[in-house]
Formats: C-alpha cells, sequence, structure tokens
C-alpha cells in the first residue's frame, strides 16, 4: 500500500505547492489552493495509518519501533502541522496567508520525512544488493 501512496500523496504535495506558492505570490486561486492541501493532507492521514499497520505487522509496534524511530519522530512532526494548518483552516483563528505559512512549513517537514524514507530505502537496497553478491560466490566481494 504504501508502494502507491507514498508516490500518490508525492505528486499531490507538488501540485499542492505549485497552487500554494501561486496563490501567495498573486492572491488568487484561494479555493483550489486550500483544496489541495486538505487533499494532501487526507493523503498523510492515510499513509500515516497504513505506516503504522506495516510497522506493527514487521516490528510488532505501531510507531517508534527503533529501525524508524527518527522517521517516525519526524513524521509526527509532519503529521502536527498538517493538522494545525485544518485546525486554523477550520477556526479561522488565524488569517489566510498564516495558514499558507503554515501549510508551508508543514510541506517543508514532509520534505524532510520524505528524505529520510528515501534515504533508508536506498540503504536497505545497497544492503540487500552487497548480500546478494556476498552468497553468488563473485570473486571479490566476501567479507
Amino acid at each position: 500500500m504504501q508502494g502507491i501512496l507514498a508516490p500518490l500523496q508525492f505528486a499531490v504535495f507538488a501540485v499542492s505547492l505549485f497552487l500554494v506558492i501561486r496563490f501567495l505570490v498573486t492572491e488568487q486561486g484561494l479555493a483550489i489552493a486550500t483544496a489541495s492541501i486538505v487533499i494532501k493532507t487526507l493523503f498523510l492521514y492515510a499513509i500515516m495509518i497504513t505506516g503504522s499497520l506495516w510497522e506493527r505487522d514487521v516490528f510488532g509496534r505501531y510507531l517508534f519501533a527503533p529501525a524508524f524511530f527518527w522517521e517516525d519522530v519526524v513524521s509526527m512532526l509532519v503529521l502536527a502541522l498538517h493538522t494545525a494548518y485544518l485546525i486554523a483552516l477550520i477556526t479561522g483563528i488565524v488569517h489566510v496567508q498564516h495558514q499558507m505559512a503554515l501549510a508551508l512549513a508543514a510541506y517543508a517537514a514532509y520534505v524532510v520525512n520524505a528524505t529520510q524514507f528515501l534515504l533508508k530505502l536506498r540503504a536497505a537496497r545497497r544492503e540487500q544488493y552487497a548480500a546478494e553478491l556476498e552468497t553468488s560466490g563473485v570473486p571479490g566481494t566476501a567479507a
């Protein structure tokens, strides 16, 4: 599920980022920018739920398994910022410009978190490749 949701969430993020920046620069398109942030947040909630279920199945914990501790810490920040945006949107307690700034902060945290996961995935693939080379008996690859 993560393999489907993660790229979709990134696509929604990219479109939304464009729409938010366009609104901040031109002050046009508030409704579509707002809708895109809400959709991005819904994708985030979905990926957080499915990710925690996967983490429980693999590591026996919903969150903060040692293998993904720091990724989960930053994920909580990302979730908190997106949720704060929704609260600001629903209550109207801050001006729309500040709501958009909050969305951009949430997006910056999301980029950090996505980078963490991509680096973790890349390292896992390298380890798998090294293990396959070691077991294949290719000269010069055994440790």
